[in-house]
């Protein structure tokens, strides 16, 4: 119990630095320059494949830090590594201000997935003092909505890609300071009930 309050407070603190941040680039610059991810992201960030993920409507920053922790390597994935190598960060500025002005989706939990969600509600609005697992809304918002820069819309997004980055998280695939000790304390039956409730936030 000490661990998890522990925990809480750190995320608390985290959230608090990053306070509420605007994207600084220009919108209309980043809808041109959005042409190249309209492959895998639709034109307006809305993607069509469950493993891509929707851009639009994401928090301000977010995806331009993401895009600079991938030209880095600070994040992997071979594809998303060369599409930043010539980006400079005017144009991952312009693309967040684009992509994080756009109306992302809505999404309803299916008949047969009504089980899942109810585990993963339980799960983001109360975490689990057992396993040391915080609140998910703690960082995220009752809706989803996210914290900019560094807390990620949730709600709208495809619930493949949700648990994907769980999974990856949890294995050490991606790395987070945050997100990997609690993604490696939940179970695959959990992480797939998060993605499930997440995505259809409201």
């Amino acid at each position: 119990m000490k661990r998890l309050v522990m925990i809480t407070i750190w995320i608390s603190l985290a959230i608090f630095a990053a306070g509420t941040i605007q994207a600084d680039g220009d919108p209309a610059a980043g809808q041109d320059k959005s042409q190249i991810c309209a492959g895998c992201h639709g034109l307006d960030g809305n993607s069509l494949m469950p493993q891509n993920p929707v851009l639009a409507g994401q928090v301000p920053g977010y995806i331009a830090q993401q895009l600079a922790q991938f030209k880095s390597g600070v994040r992997k994935n071979a594809i998303m590594a060369g599409m930043t190598q010539l980006l400079s960060e005017q144009d991952m500025q312009d693309l967040d201000a684009w992509f994080s002005s756009q109306t992302a989706p809505s999404r309803i939990v299916s008949a047969d997935d009504l089980e899942l969600a109810h585990t993963g509600e339980k799960l983001y609005r109360g975490g689990d003092s057992e396993m040391s697992v915080p609140a998910c809304m703690g960082c995220h918002g009752p809706a989803g909505f996210g914290i900019p820069p560094n807390y990620p819309r949730l709600t709208g997004q495809w619930p493949t890609y949700l648990e994907n980055q769980l999974l990856a998280f949890k294995d050490g695939q991606r790395a987070s300071p945050i997100m990997g000790p609690i993604a490696f304390r939940l179970s695959a039956e959990q992480i797939k009930a998060l993605a499930v409730y997440m995505s259809a936030l409201q």
